[in-house]
């Protein structure tokens, strides 16, 4: 796989690489090791939340209303 970088993030990994004296390959591998699966994460939680809001299960709040609420809330809090 042949992967191209902004040329800004290029110069980043090839500072971490003689940074730390390991592979590109190395980095790179570790890095998706932990971005893949919280992405994997957060899309399943999207698509449950998603089938929630789709099916009724979780009723849709009125965004102005929303809004009025959490400003409420913020200003017991001040006080």
């Amino acid at each position: 796989m042949e992967v191209h970088f902004a040329p800004d993030m290029q110069s980043r990994i090839d500072r971490l690489v003689l940074e730390t004296g390991r592979s590109v390959d190395s980095l790179l591998e570790d890095a998706l090791a932990g971005y893949v699966p919280v992405l994997a994460e957060t899309r399943e939680l999207l698509d449950r939340r998603y089938d929630d809001l789709k099916s009724g299960r979780v009723p849709l709040v009125d965004g102005e209303e929303a809004f009025a609420q959490l400003m409420a809330r913020t200003e017991a809090q001040r006080l």
